[in-house]
């Protein structure tokens, strides 16, 4: 729990030969938004009341409050570390609660021995909370069996707790991306339960209205597999996956599709219908990707690119890669986006290429040739991410320490930086590629139901940037 008590590296009990009416102890804790989350996962009590701000203003409160409980673990701790402390029994616990306990309230917890019986062992306790202004949020009795034996050892060391609120930044992409219309898409051979039923969750969110292009029986066998049924005239028929893809980037074409979702075939199969020189969905933009990753404890949303497409890229295709990703951030509400140019150094050196590369691509930047946004580099990865980092080597930069956007110099690093996040870190991810007349949705089989409701969202809020402002 947060606080301002610090514990002593030692705790010491009180004996009941020791104890003597009156005496007390206390401790001071402040409550934390951290506090109200925890004891709510360690509890299991998920009243709105502590958890719901919206419910919670409703209330005769008015704001957020503490569980009642929490102000009773207070006093646990008090009795069982400093008062009678250590191998105090719990035999029974008054408890009145008097008033609410708020974020950013500083509770005292006080305990003081009231009566003693020497031959049971039993202690009585007064046991009162307080707030910052003197008020009384909790009071009553305990009563314990106290100790006989002196106890000295030193405090345990408690694992650190994090907090971390799966799918929440996702979540409030999806909830942006439904306030718009669905998303004309074509949905590319959606021939396992995996790629159907992710189109199918993205049209109920509301986030596309799906296209289904491939072998009509397979896709309709599909269909009944998944216990679904699909509107025939959603359906494009083709004789097989590279037919699909095809017909797909016609719908483009035709105005019926305005974005592409990837079912069961292989990414380069549908890249190479888009990127056929004289039927695809070719602009003067170098086709790239974007991961979107929500990290535990980063206090921010990451974009890695690109970690999907492009192997090596040179000048002209790194320029294309910054912009793309510069781009959906910015479409994403991201006003100013910072790219930050991986390499292994923060220095320029011949040694390093991607050095080279990143220098150049910073002057373009600064000359206008790739625009919004701030972009720097070569940066390493912890000074791209890391503020201390980037404190104890004396960086000057306006990204290093707070990058939106990491520019991997090749697809193996760009690749292996997202799996890490991914499988070690326990980010969420989803992705979409760019460049293209539309978005492509490249999901995965691994992907989650969270991650492909994700990469639907990146593109309608993507297509949406692109969309004509119409005059008024």
């Amino acid at each position: 729990m947060s606080g301002c008590d610090t514990m002593p590296e030692m705790i010491e009990n009180r004996t009941l030969d020791e104890l003597r009416i009156g005496e007390s102890a206390e401790m001071v804790r402040v409550l934390a938004q951290e506090d109200i989350e925890l004891f709510a996962v360690m509890s299991g009590d998920v009243n709105p009341a502590h958890l719901d701000a919206a419910y919670a203003d409703g209330t005769p409160f008015h704001h957020v409050i503490a569980h009642g409980m929490w102000g009773g673990a207070l006093i646990s701790a008090v009795l069982g570390t400093r008062l009678p402390g250590p191998g105090t029994i719990y035999t029974d616990q008054s408890l009145h609660f008097r008033r609410p306990v708020a974020i950013g309230d500083s509770i005292t917890v006080r305990v003081s021995v009231a009566q003693i019986d020497p031959e049971s062992g039993h202690v009585t306790l007064d046991c009162q909370c307080r707030n910052q202004h003197g008020q009384v949020v909790i009071e009553g009795q305990a009563e314990v069996l106290a100790p006989r034996q002196k106890v000295s050892r030193a405090v345990t060391a408690l694992p650190m707790v994090r907090l971390h609120n799966p799918g929440a930044r996702f979540r409030a992409l999806v909830d942006r991306a439904r306030a718009l219309p669905p998303l004309p898409t074509a949905v590319v051979h959606p021939c396992d339960a995996l790629s159907l039923t992710g189109a199918l969750q993205a049209e109920a969110a509301g986030l596309i209205a799906p296209l289904w292009v491939g072998p009509s029986a397979k896709i309709l066998a599909t269909a009944a597999e998944a216990g679904v049924t699909l509107d025939a005239e959603t359906i494009i028929d083709a004789p097989h996956s590279h037919a699909a893809a095809e017909a797909a980037v016609a719908l483009v074409h035709e105005g019926r599709a305005k974005a592409l979702m990837k079912g069961k075939l292989h990414t380069d199969e549908l890249l190479e219908a888009v990127l056929d020189h004289a039927q695809g969905l070719r602009t003067e933009r170098r086709l790239s990707h974007v991961f979107a990753l929500d990290v535990p404890d980063h206090e921010r949303m990451l974009f890695i690119t690109d970690a999907a497409i492009n192997i090596a890229p040179d000048l002209p295709a790194l320029a294309d890669i910054v912009q793309n990703a510069l781009d959906l951030a910015i479409a994403l509400g991201i006003e100013v986006p910072r790219a930050a140019l991986l390499s292994a150094v923060e220095t320029v050196t011949a040694k390093l290429p991607s050095t080279l590369l990143a220098a150049s691509i910073c002057k373009m930047h600064d000359r206008g040739q790739i625009t919004g946004g701030l972009v720097d580099g070569p940066l390493a990865f912890d000074n791209a991410i890391s503020p201390e980092a980037v404190a104890a080597k004396g960086i000057e930069s306006d990204v290093a320490g707070r990058a939106d956007i990491l520019v991997a110099p090749n697809l193996e690093s760009g690749n292996m930086i997202a799996k890490q996040l991914i499988h070690l870190a326990g980010a969420e991810a989803a992705g979409v590629a760019l460049g293209a007349r539309v978005p492509i949705m490249l999901t995965s089989r691994s992907d989650s139901a969270a991650a492909r409701l994700a990469s639907a969202a990146l593109a309608r809020l993507l297509a949406a940037a692109a969309e004509p402002v119409e005059a008024s």
